[in-house]
């Protein structure tokens, strides 16, 4: 779960950028509207999904105008529906659109995000195993789309190299073997995971104390045998070529948790409109 002062100081951060990447110096299209003009508007769904990324709209807005209102009707991890009100704002016309597309974006593809997580958590509802995200987030968007994965209802991994440890083949390779790398890691002060690729592995793990051993691209017979195997000694997380379609068939073998890159970067962003109303 990402923590409230690491969320503030992402939303902090992307939307600098995003303001400074849309605008520039200058707005030249919003500067046709007289500089005192007053406007509301509305942002409206045309699809369902699972809201998010409230917060980030909100700054866009706010930090080219402090004194725009904005009303919610709808709150991030909220099922929304086609053609519902998400919002209303009231404010300088300029600031309204100028800010318009940085807020929608944001909204757009962190909903995005919400929503397939959500969708990969209801396929296991009565069953414990856990949804996790990856790193295989959006340039700059990390802390925002691991936000978004909670949101929907599934678990946060590390965030980046400096959090956790994931040793992978190449990490085996250069230590010379799963016991070697795993005993550099006794006094890592982090999180450790390593991935393994068959159930010779998987033993090998296990004989050197592992306790959060990732299963990469087992078939369904492997993972029951993995969990067989292990038998609560180590956390056991399933990834690699994980399908909407086979989840549910995974998340029955017994495994305790389960990785999917496609939800933070195989998304599809919700469609939403702003419409501006004179004051």
């Amino acid at each position: 779960m990402i923590d409230s002062t690491t969320r503030k100081l992402a939303i902090q951060r992307n939307v600098a950028d995003a303001l400074l990447e849309d605008i520039g110096f200058a707005d030249h299209t919003a500067q046709l509207i007289d500089e005192r003009h007053a406007a509301g508007a509305t942002v409206i769904s045309r699809e369902a999904a699972i809201l998010c990324g409230c917060e980030w709209f909100d700054a866009c807005f706010r930090t080219l105008d402090t004194n725009i209102q904005i009303h919610w009707l709808a709150r991030d991890g909220e099922e929304i529906h086609p053609e519902q009100t998400l919002c209303e704002l009231q404010g300088n016309a300029r600031a309204l659109l100028s800010a318009e597309r940085p807020a929608l974006n944001f909204l757009q593809t962190l909903s995005a995000t919400a929503t397939r997580t959500r969708q990969a958590v209801n396929r296991l509802q009565g069953l414990t195993t856990q949804i996790m995200d990856t790193r295989k987030t959006l340039p700059g968007l990390r802390i925002a789309q691991k936000y978004a994965v909670s949101c929907g209802g599934g678990h946060n991994q590390r965030i980046g190299l400096f959090d956790g440890i994931l040793i992978k083949e190449n990490h085996i390779a250069a230590a010379g073997s799963i016991a070697k790398v795993l005993a550099n890691t006794r006094n890592a002060g982090v999180p450790v995971q390593i991935e393994v690729e068959s159930i010779h592995e998987l033993q090998q793990a296990l004989d050197a104390e592992a306790n959060l051993i990732l299963l990469d691209n087992f078939t369904l017979d492997q993972l029951r045998l993995a969990v067989q195997i292990t038998a609560g000694r180590a956390i056991l997380e399933a990834s690699g070529g994980i399908q909407a379609d086979t989840l549910r068939d995974i998340a029955a073998t017994g495994i305790d948790r389960i990785s999917i890159g496609a939800l933070t970067k195989h998304i599809h962003a919700i469609d939403l409109s702003m419409r501006i109303q004179t004051a």
